[in-house]
């Protein structure tokens, strides 16, 4: 790992850094591009959380020795972005560029990613009824390859770095997640976790059929959130999809603004959740700390005692935002120097909040949740904290 740059702050020794992955097709390369960054400038995250494409990069990081991740990551996007070209037209504006990346997605369509999934031949309604190749358009067999030789399950499962990834249990809707300080992870479970229907199948563990996370919840934060813990924690929660936008002039941005709005599962929702939680928590530990030892095992008391209250969170948002001639493709473009420039963004973002004064100077021993969002498109970015 390299060292810290001069002027940012370093990880703690009592500190989890925490990297958590939305889901977003070929906007994850967005999040590689974060990881690089974080990596050089801060620190190796202890613990790697992910949703769908968010999975996938959690499982190369986890899957990978530290001086390999940006070198796998890379490998992995630039073989799923390697079957079109990048021809000279997108110098001539942004309706060129537009085209370019329409064309793109059209041929993801027709013809699959590389490395990633294909178009099912026959197709779906010529399949037997009753099987998964007639209820899903693509077979997803070429991740399943591409993971098994990039990432080191073995690795993962040893506990070096934990990994958690989100899936949807097809026969009762029931959300879950697979953990690997609870279970034992495979190529299936991340699969499972981006198994978006109807385009990819259900993924088959353990007599249950499991589709993509992000059905009922498009950001593992909230788990992250919930899980106990006694180290003070640093979460970098990187979205793909902003829920905040314009309201649409056409019936294009109709659809692309209804799949931000969806899959953005209202992140911030649950950042403000929590440092309610969190308010809530501490005033009740300083309450009983004032009562009188004959009340101290009253029955109420004792449950407001197993009120979980973390010895302190920082949450740091990084999002992507969609450049202008980007559409509802967008998470289905996966050109060649559309996932550059994704990657590049993310690099930049991770880069600046972590250079910002805000961040650097910010009171690290403090309890509670202390909510940063510093790549915001607002002139100017806040930064929230719970009350001690």
């Amino acid at each position: 790992m390299s060292r810290p740059l001069p002027n940012t702050p370093t990880a703690a020794a009592n500190e989890d850094c925490i990297l958590v992955l939305q889901g977003g097709g070929a906007l994850g390369a967005y999040q590689a591009g974060v990881f690089e960054s974080l990596s050089k400038v801060y620190r190796e995250p202890t613990w790697v959380a992910g949703i769908s494409i968010g999975a996938i990069n959690a499982a190369l990081i986890a899957g990978n020795p530290a001086h390999s991740r940006v070198g796998r990551l890379r490998e992995f996007w630039e073989l799923v972005s390697s079957s079109l070209a990048t021809p000279s037209l997108v110098a001539q504006g942004v309706s060129a560029r537009e085209g370019l990346n329409e064309a793109s997605a059209s041929q993801v369509m027709l013809f699959g990613v590389p490395g990633f999934f294909k178009p099912r031949f026959p197709p779906a309604p010529f399949q037997p009824r009753g099987s998964l190749e007639a209820i899903s358009f693509y077979d997803t067999t070429p991740l399943k390859s591409t993971l098994e030789r990039l990432v080191d399950f073995d690795r993962i499962n040893s506990g070096s770095v934990r990994l958690s990834v989100g899936a949807v249990n097809v026969r009762n809707g029931n959300f879950e997640y697979f953990d690997s300080t609870k279970q034992t992870i495979d190529a299936r479970h991340i699969m499972a976790s981006g198994a978006l229907p109807p385009g990819f199948a259900p993924v088959e563990i353990d007599g249950e059929h499991y589709w993509d996370g992000g059905l009922v919840s498009n950001t593992p934060l909230q788990y992250v959130l919930d899980q106990p813990g006694k180290r003070r924690r640093v979460v970098f929660q990187v979205d793909l999809f902003a829920a905040q936008g314009a309201l649409p002039t056409t019936l294009a941005e109709v659809t692309e603004r209804e799949k931000d709005i969806r899959f953005s599962s209202r992140t911030r929702l649950n950042t403000t959740n929590e440092l309610d939680r969190q308010v809530i928590a501490q005033a009740a530990k300083r309450l009983i700390d004032k009562l009188p030892p004959e009340l101290r095992n009253d029955p109420d008391v004792r449950a407001l005692a197993h009120v979980r209250s973390e010895t302190g969170v920082d949450v740091v948002h990084l999002n992507y935002r969609s450049k202008h001639y980007e559409t509802q493709s967008k998470d289905y473009e996966f050109s060649r120097l559309s996932m550059q420039e994704h990657w590049d963004a993310g690099r930049a973002d991770m880069a600046h909040t972590l250079h910002d004064p805000r961040w650097i100077n910010h009171e690290r021993a403090a309890l509670g949740v202390h909510v940063f969002d510093l790549t915001s498109d607002h002139s100017t970015a806040t930064a929230a904290r719970a009350p001690k």
